[in-house]
């Protein structure tokens, strides 16, 4: 069934018919309805695709971009982002990047040639000016005619709206609490230096400990998965000297590694050597024992960047519309360039403590 065969059914011109039926320009009221009974009589389902190249204001695509949507953290923010996409009758395209920079720059690009009428960036930035340019000159003209774009996490370079929980300050408020308990000898299990979050958390975990009067110990990179936090613990089980008292992985998903990699060498946790985590995600609460974490609002921060996503009037405005108001807000602050939610209320509002032993004597 044809778009032409609708507008002979109705006794309009094909243009009329297309405009009644994707809402691109005035039609009287009664020729719009005669159109979509036609349509209706008639069986004809619009051509989704066509109508956003058309219409992109009406289209009601949203992608959501995540370095990999099998990692809980990933997961557990995408899923908010959809079910709240959900309550607006947005459709949620999801893809990983499985942390490839060229990918999550080649994606930004398609969801541009989709005319969605948002982009969310789930994930950490990284500390590349190649790659930062290479993003900026996608995103730009995309939000330049309307586009909305928001991400979570810090990127030093995006001009867009932000959720940006509080990495640097979670961690040093989860070192002081680790220094309070008694602990006096770290170390770090850490990701790729280059993604802002890992910067983040390292810088405020050695804040925190030189807040106590503690140097930190070794510092091990590995990848930001559950098998990259296992290879660094069992690398730094390898290193010669006392072993640290406790251990902190920069991710809850290094952390479950690194807890099998203690295990496996024989030591007790946290009798032996206490580990912490950070993200809170709903995986460790069913750790034995317990992980210590800082808790994230996973749940607030999926809500918080599709309402940014949205725009203040709660409706996002797509590319060819006007672009929607930013600026500062109550408990935001920014500037014409974008928002930022310099951490979601409650985003390391209490760490999430894990199982506790005295403090062990390095071995």
């Amino acid at each position: 069934m044809t778009l032409d065969a609708v507008a002979r059914e109705a006794g309009v011109s094909p243009a009329t018919a297309s405009r009644a039926l994707n809402g691109t320009a005035r039609v009287r009221e009664d020729l719009r309805e005669r159109v979509r009974a036609a349509a209706g009589r008639l069986g004809y389902i619009p051509n989704a695709h066509a109508q956003a190249l058309a219409n992109s204001t009406n289209n009601r695509t949203v992608g959501v971009i995540c370095h990999d949507v099998s990692d809980p953290y990933f997961a557990a923010v995408s899923s908010c982002v959809m079910r709240a996409a959900a309550e607006q009758d947005l459709l949620v395209m999801l893809a990983s990047t499985f942390r490839e920079p060229a990918r999550e720059i080649a994606y930004v690009s398609m969801l541009r040639a989709q005319r969605a009428r948002a982009i969310l960036l789930i994930g950490s930035g990284i500390q590349d000016r190649a790659w930062e340019r290479a993003l900026d000159a996608e995103l730009e003209p995309y939000v330049r005619i309307g586009g909305r774009v928001a991400v979570v996490s810090r990127h030093r370079s995006l001009r867009v709206d932000t959720v940006q929980p509080e990495n640097r300050a979670g961690a040093a408020a989860l070192a002081r609490t680790l220094a309070g308990l008694g602990h006096r000898s770290f170390a770090v299990l850490t990701g790729p230096p280059a993604l802002t979050t890992v910067s983040d958390r390292l810088t405020g975990f050695r804040e925190g400990l030189a807040e106590a009067g503690i140097g930190l110990g070794r510092v091990v990179e590995g990848a930001f998965t559950r098998d990259g936090g296992y290879a660094a613990a069992r690398r730094l089980l390898a290193c010669d000297g006392p072993r640290p008292t406790c251990v902190f992985a920069v991710t809850d998903v290094m952390a479950v590694g690194a807890l099998a990699a203690l295990r496996e060498a024989g030591l007790r946790v946290p009798e032996d050597v206490s580990l912490a985590g950070f993200d809170d995600i709903p995986l460790v609460r069913e750790l034995s024992p317990a992980l210590t974490t800082v808790a994230l609002p996973l749940t607030a921060m999926g809500e918080g960047v599709i309402a940014l996503a949205a725009g203040a009037n709660g409706g996002a405005a797509g590319p060819g519309a006007a672009g929607g108001r930013r600026g500062g807000g109550a408990g935001e602050h920014g500037d014409a360039a974008g928002r930022v939610t310099d951490g979601v209320p409650g985003s390391f509002v209490w760490i999430r403590p894990g199982s506790r032993a005295p403090v062990p004597d390095p071995a």
